[in-house]
């Protein structure tokens, strides 16, 4: 009984700290519904292969494509998008940016949702979704640079 108790504790530990985090690098792939339901999955694969996904060199890194695949499946003919704004009281949005961000790369959107959006380290981002720093980087710089191109801003 001992040996359960110790492996819902480290999970528990393991999927409190993980779940914001593969939840919010989805949202810009597959949008937030469906970030939360294969977020969900992803955390119930962890946990019946708890033994394999702990061995893991970055077990996180390994659910969020998990999830990312989940999500994919179900996603494959729909347009990717934001959520609306509903709170009046929330930060204003240039109108034309959902549309930019959804016309960016599945990679370079969500780069640039963590890195600009999130305020997460390149290498954070890198380490979480198993990339080099560089490759980070270029997603980074051509997601920003198509971003302001869409939007009228200079390169």
């Amino acid at each position: 009984m001992l040996k359960q108790e110790t492996k819902t504790e480290a999970f528990s530990a393991f999927a409190r700290e993980v779940e914001p985090r593969i939840r919010h690098a989805l949202i810009p792939f597959c949008g937030l519904e469906p970030a939360k339901d294969a977020t969900a999955e992803a955390l119930m694969y962890g946990w019946e292969h708890w033994t394999k996904v702990s061995a893991k060199d970055n077990p996180a890194g390994y659910l969020y494509r998990v999830a990312r695949n989940r999500a994919a499946k179900r996603s494959r003919r729909r347009q990717v998008g934001l959520p609306a704004v509903p709170n009046p009281h929330l930060p204003w949005v240039e109108p034309g940016l959902p549309d930019a961000l959804a016309r960016l790369s599945p990679m370079q959107r969500t780069v640039v949702w963590l890195v600009h959006g999130l305020g997460w380290r390149q290498a954070e981002v890198a380490e979480f979704l198993g990339l080099s720093a560089p490759t980070v980087q270029t997603h980074a710089r051509r997601g920003m640079a198509k971003l302001r191109a869409a939007m009228g801003g200079s390169s």
